[in-house]
């Protein structure tokens, strides 16, 4: 298993657009892909999971993934959440 905690600086936190980009690249791996914030735990590639946790900004959530590809997903979802500002 991999993981990896990042600190939300995105001023509208994860909103609509950047929740279908996280769930777009989540979706391209075959390891399971968790993400969890405020003690819930979500699929990464399911974007009404993502939406239901409300992450705001300064918020923490940690990113699991669990499988062949899993050291290769967290990279993936690290550069999607640095190109798009949301760490």
């Amino acid at each position: 298993m991999a993981e990896k905690t990042y600190t939300i600086v995105d001023e509208a936190g994860i909103h609509a657009r950047p929740a279908t980009l996280l769930v777009n690249t989540a979706t391209k791996f075959s390891s399971d892909v968790k993400m969890e914030y405020n003690g819930k735990s979500v699929n990464l590639k399911s974007i009404m999971g993502v939406m239901s946790l409300g992450v705001t900004k300064g918020a923490e959530v940690k990113i699991t993934a669990t499988g062949d590809d899993e050291e290769d997903a967290i990279a993936a979802i690290t550069s999607t959440m640095q190109e798009n500002k949301l760490i």
